[in-house]
């Protein structure tokens, strides 16, 4: 089509969808991870109606991601599926748990409505841990002969896999303290300042001990950076280096950014911090889209199958972005200190 490598095409929608998921839906789950750091009832009040409007429209992209791969890549998904079945059940179960929650942490009684408060920020939390564990068994391979699984059911319970974990929950944590921050008014604004500055830190040493961690999942990762166990490849090494340096960058603009109570651009460095990890994961593990044994051209479906599926995206995409503009903008306003999700 036009000349394009179809699976190529496909492969670059995906990696957006699960972006624009972690992004969006990051930031909510990173409120129930605060959830227990709330003053009192009220502020909880506060963090939920800051994320009413959009949390479940959020998901979609998570929809988009996983269909896309199942329908685009079939091959893929047939081998990714059974190598992280637990931490993907895991992540569906949280993710359901959370939302029952979230609908009826306001009806009941007051012990009913603890026990949701609970569900709800736990859902959160396992929520960002089983994507952690997905991503990390993701990115330190699975064992494949002839396009099948042929591992164990625990290959992905590693310790890269746990730093992968708990440095998501960081990330998500600091995306949803920025969230606050351009939300919410008052007392709760207020912490959620000092929340921004102590997770950006944990955030960025996280990203550190990550990227680090990584280059020692294999010896293709190493050398895609310049670095080899007796030296460095300075003119690949120096064209990957601004990455990192930009990553020091936009945390400082972060920290002045609070300090200049910009509320909203707290947020979007956080999402570019993550934008920055996500490039760099990509350079890393370039043209595997399941490392280190399928590219996108081995695990795509046929290219009429592609090209149909792609007319589809063409009309439906500019939809679903326009719509999430358009609540996004309409939801713009601040809550107020007594706002409540009913």
């Amino acid at each position: 089509m036009f000349g394009i490598e179809l699976s190529l095409v496909w492969a670059v929608l995906i990696a957006v969808a699960v972006f624009l998921y972690v992004a969006l839906d990051g930031f909510d789950l990173g409120v129930g991870i605060l959830f227990p750091f709330a003053k009192n009832a009220r502020e909880r009040d506060q963090m939920q109606a800051a994320i009413a409007p959009v949390w479940d429209g959020n998901e979609t992209w998570l929809v988009l991601g996983g269909g896309g791969l199942f329908a685009a890549f079939p091959k893929a998904y047939a081998a990714l599926m059974p190598a992280l079945y637990l931490p993907i059940f895991l992540m569906l179960l949280a993710l359901i748990f959370r939302g029952v929650a979230f609908e009826f942490r306001h009806h009941g009684r007051e012990r009913g409505r603890k026990l949701w408060t609970v569900a709800f920020s736990g859902g959160s939390i396992a929520a960002a841990i089983a994507q952690g564990l997905v991503l990390g068994g993701f990115v330190q391979g699975i064992a494949i002969e002839g396009e099948v699984f042929v591992g164990g059911p625990f290959d992905w319970l590693t310790p890269f896999s746990l730093l992968v974990s708990a440095s998501l929950v960081a990330g998500y944590a600091l995306l949803g303290a920025a969230w606050i921050v351009f939300k919410t008014q008052g007392e709760l604004a207020e912490r959620a300042r000092r929340w921004v500055k102590q997770l950006a830190l944990l955030t960025a040493l996280a990203m550190g001990a990550v990227s680090l961690a990584t280059l020692g999942v294999d010896a293709r990762v190493t050398e895609r950076w310049g670095l080899t166990m007796t030296s460095v490849d300075w003119p690949v090494f120096i064209k990957l280096a601004p990455l990192p340096l930009l990553a020091g960058v936009i945390l400082f603009l972060m920290w002045r950014g609070i300090e200049e109570r910009k509320f909203l651009r707290p947020y979007l460095y956080a999402v570019c911090l993550f934008l920055i990890g996500y490039v760099g994961l990509a350079v890393s593990l370039w043209p595997f889209i399941i490392p280190f044994a399928m590219t996108p051209a081995d695990a795509a479906a046929a290219d009429n199958a592609l090209q149909l599926m792609l007319c589809g995206a063409l009309v439906m995409l500019p939809i679903i972005l326009a719509y999430t503009a358009f609540v996004y903008w309409t939801f713009r306003a601040k809550v107020d200190d007594d706002a409540a999700y009913h």
